[in-house]
């Protein structure tokens, strides 16, 4: 990480350490403190403040977006805990364990309403298209949930539903982020809809690098088990592809492949079947494209070099993990 991004993310964690949730009812409020203690890389907020330091050259302006859009994120994630049923969250206990499901629905509730109300503190006509684009924004992360949901249960989905999936879940939110900052700089509607496409390009590619890396990482520097996605039968972007290129002996292969009990087996059969569909390298060549499609976005913004080397040295950064 650059000294750039190292000071936004000092901001950022000074910033949501300031929020003051009342104290009482505290089985309410204190989950709250609870989630947004966690941690996590805080890349949302660091986008917002990013956005409007570029545009404007004065991030704190953005400080309430900021924060705003992190709370909206860790309220999705207390909601996403519940319905995965999952017992840990950064290494912790999620909401609805150390509490329980209904404490977790409402105090998650309680950040969404939270959000809401740093955003309206800015003067009208920037909080109106906020507030707008938060919506928007909102809407398209619980469609893509669903459509996730759905996907466990669907048969077949197509490589194009999946990317679809993962704009909607993962990429718009990113978008959003930088979008706000762009919102609150008062920069033009085109450098808006190019910043915005920005993050949502890169958000594509950076879900795709996931799917890649979570069966292709060395296991020593992963922060979750290898192959983690074949192992609870997940539709990514890999298996898709093999359903895709595959032969009927091979789909006979990659459906017994499901079916296996074993870990170390079923990943070693997966890996196996991958490398002969080269399943690996049209993942990689659909992340370079909406990659390299990111920074066609950042060449088109009008502003300073200075602002296209820092935001091309935040892609970078994004795209160069091996977790």
């Amino acid at each position: 990480m650059n000294k750039d991004l190292e000071a936004y993310l000092r901001y950022v964690e000074k910033s949501i350490a300031e929020i003051n949730f009342p104290k009482t009812p505290a089985s309410l409020y204190e989950p709250m403190t609870y989630i947004m203690s966690l941690g996590g890389k805080r890349i949302r907020p660091v986008l917002t403040l990013m956005s409007s330091d570029i545009f404007c050259g004065d991030f704190s302006k953005a400080k309430n977006a900021a924060c705003a859009v992190e709370l909206f994120h860790n309220f999705s994630l207390i909601h996403d805990d519940i319905m995965d049923n999952a017992p840990l969250r950064r290494g912790q206990k999620t909401v609805h364990e150390k509490w329980n499901t209904n404490i977790a629905i409402l105090s998650g509730d309680a950040m969404l309403i939270e959000a809401y109300k740093l955003l309206i503190q800015y003067p009208p006509d920037i909080s109106s298209e906020l507030i707008d684009l938060f919506n928007k924004t909102a809407i398209a992360v619980c469609e893509g949930q669903q459509l996730d949901m759905d996907f466990e249960n669907t048969e077949v989905v197509s490589k194009e539903e999946y990317l679809e999936m993962i704009r909607l879940k993962t990429a718009v939110l990113l978008g959003c982020s930088f979008k706000m900052g762009a919102v609150i700089a008062n920069t033009s509607t085109e450098n808006q809809k190019d910043i915005y496409n920005f993050g949502v390009n890169l958000g594509i590619a950076f879900q795709l690098q996931d799917d890649i890396l979570d069966l292709y990482a060395d296991q020593s520097q992963f922060g979750k088990q290898v192959g983690g996605d074949i192992l609870a039968n997940k539709k990514t972007y890999l298996l898709l592809s093999a359903f895709e290129s595959a032969s009927p002996s091979q789909k006979s292969e990659l459906n017994s492949m499901l079916k296996m009990q074993q870990k170390e087996e079923k990943i070693s059969a997966a890996k196996n079947l991958f490398h002969q569909l080269k399943v690996k390298e049209q993942a990689e060549e659909k992340m370079n494209h909406f990659y390299q499609t990111a920074l066609s976005n950042v060449n088109h913004l009008q502003i300073a070099e200075s602002g296209k080397e820092i935001l091309i040295s935040l892609a970078e950064y994004l795209m160069n993990r091996n977790n």
